[in-house]
């Protein structure tokens, strides 16, 4: 069929000799591609051993340039190890138990290691690249004798087969990255997320070591098999402090198994809660925040818009709960600010009135004249209270973190039930949480349930800073999937100023476009916290 179109198009083309020599260079072209392409896909696989493993290794075509490692039955791990249209699959075939158990048990593995399983990987890519140019070359020829049944242009078919491959490996040796091993996305089983993906302070303190990094990781899948039926031990890292941060259970039970799992897993030593973990604020949704008592780490809490002051103090009389409104407090050596939001509105059919987004963002420049960063000068004046240096800050809407910027280092925030971040100019960084209770019944609403998600944060224990972040993905409501992607904070240290240099408003002010922690509660017009109790709102929007 191919054959006849391609003649059709050269009979359509032959008016003009420099019409049917363009025609004869396309369709030797696109041959060319066609033979490539195949000759890659069932040829380019080769089997060869790295360390105490033997590793399949095959090229794919592939939109994005990537590299996947299967690690069977955890799940896989994916790189974004270079550019171009080919993917690079490695399968764990076979893991040998002596050199394994060598490798763990016996210290100068540690030295040597590196070195051979760099020595291993750059051999079985070259074999994988020799084979894909043959077989490429094979079924070129073979594709330009079917297409054209002329063996002087099978022969260039052939040709640009292998030109092909030749510019597609260029291009991916070109384009390579090797920090890229530093920030792998894992999708698979949750306890096999920390050893896979490995210890946060071992990324960040050899960062441009990525034989030491491709080592470690596959020191971590020996561990795995060599454990067999029992699940590894995760050893935390003594100089780092793990925040788990969750937002908008929506009383959605299945949160408190996702959040205990990855309390357990990654070692978590508190967990940072911004905010909407009721649906409407009632008293009978209380009897869901005592699971807060079970988790046997510190909960820090802040108020979100389907909280009302009721489901806050219930949250207040939970074993290890840390309540934050307009407050901050030092869990495990990092200090957190919380502001709880001003408004309580569970029932989204009905809007508030005035422009909800400068009030919320002026309520967070209220709140910044409290803070300064750690690194900033104490005031020298004893008449003037002193600077919190909050290390985060927990709000749950994003635009009440964005008043903060220059001020605090890490803004933690929810709210909008889809997950990102954003490195402000201020250098503040603003974190946004999706749903952890896979936005509660609302997650059925659409096509596919929504996910649930959460992150774990590694914090320097020495300068209070974040150096990295897990990003946790679960399957909604009949779904049984995980994902996690590790990132690298690039400049922990980075200086953090405000992005205007006037200071932010006093905390007493109540002048316009300043407005007071006071005025924002009894002149804005949404509905408060404050005015409201046993989840009860005012349908109106305004004040009674």
């Amino acid at each position: 069929m191919e054959n006849s179109w391609l003649r059709a198009y050269a009979r359509r083309t032959a008016g003009s000799r420099p019409a049917r020599v363009s025609a004869r260079v396309l369709a030797v072209l696109l041959a060319a591609v066609v033979g490539g392409w195949l000759g890659m896909t069932f040829g380019a696989k080769v089997d060869t051993p790295v360390g105490p493993a033997d590793i399949g290794m095959s090229l794919a075509p592939s939109w994005s340039g990537e590299t996947v490692i299967d690690v069977r039955p955890l799940g896989t791990l994916s790189f974004n190890s270079h550019d171009g249209p080919l993917r690079l699959d490695l399968t764990i075939e076979a893991v040998h138990p002596e050199v394994a158990e060598e490798i763990l048990k016996n210290p100068r593995w540690a030295d040597r290691l590196p070195t051979t399983i760099e020595a291993d990987v750059i051999a079985g890519l070259r074999s994988l690249v020799v084979r894909a140019a043959l077989f490429a070359v094979v079924f070129g020829f073979i594709t330009g004798l079917v297409v054209f049944r002329r063996l002087s242009r099978a022969a260039w078919t052939a040709a640009g087969s292998l030109a092909m491959v030749a510019v597609l490996g260029g291009v991916s040796a070109l384009t390579f990255n090797p920090r890229s091993i530093a920030e792998p996305r894992y999708t698979g089983l949750l306890t096999g997320v920390p050893s896979l993906v490995g210890s946060a302070e071992a990324i960040v303190t050899k960062f441009s070591e990525y034989r030491g990094q491709l080592a470690k990781l596959v020191t971590n899948v020996s561990q795995l098999y060599e454990a067999g039926s029992t699940l590894p031990i995760f050893d935390p890292d003594p100089g780092t402090i793990r925040v788990l941060h969750v937002s908008d259970l929506h009383i959605n039970p299945l949160a408190w198994n996702v959040i205990k799992s990855l309390k357990d897993q990654f070692k978590v030593d508190f967990i940072v809660d911004t905010g909407d973990i009721s649906d409407h604020g009632t008293k009978a949704e209380n009897e869901f925040v005592k699971e807060i008592g079970s988790l046997g780490v510190p909960y820090v809490y802040v108020r979100g818009n389907h909280d009302s002051l009721t489901t806050q103090r219930a949250v207040a009389k939970q074993k290890h709960a840390i309540v934050l409104d307009g407050t901050a407090a030092t869990v495990k050596g990092l200090t957190i600010y919380g502001i709880g939001d001003p408004r309580f509105t569970p029932d989204k059919s009905v809007q508030a009135a005035g422009d909800e987004s400068t009030t919320l963002l002026d309520l967070g420049r209220v709140n910044a004249a409290k803070l300064a960063p750690r690194e900033w000068p104490r005031s020298p004046s004893t008449s003037a209270p002193d600077k919190i240096a909050a290390d985060i800050a927990a709000v749950h809407d994003p635009t009440v973190g964005r008043g903060l910027s220059g001020y605090v280092p890490l803004v933690l925030s929810g709210h909008v039930h889809a997950r990102s971040t954003e490195l402000l100019p201020s250098g503040t960084r603003l974190m946004i949480q999706g749903s952890t209770g896979g936005a509660g019944l609302r997650g059925l609403e659409h096509d596919e349930p929504t996910p649930l998600t959460a992150s774990v944060l590694y914090f320097d224990k020495s300068s209070h800073r974040l150096e990295a972040w897990d990003d946790i993905t679960v399957g909604g409501l009949g779904e049984q999937w995980i994902q996690c992607e590790r990132h690298i904070e690039p400049d922990p240290g980075r200086t953090i100023f405000p992005e205007s240099p006037q200071a932010p408003p006093s905390p007493t002010a109540t002048g316009s476009g300043s407005p007071s922690p006071a005025a924002l509660a009894s002149g804005a017009n949404v509905p408060y916290a404050s005015e409201v109790s046993d989840g009860r709102r005012h349908g109106t929007g305004r004040k009674p």
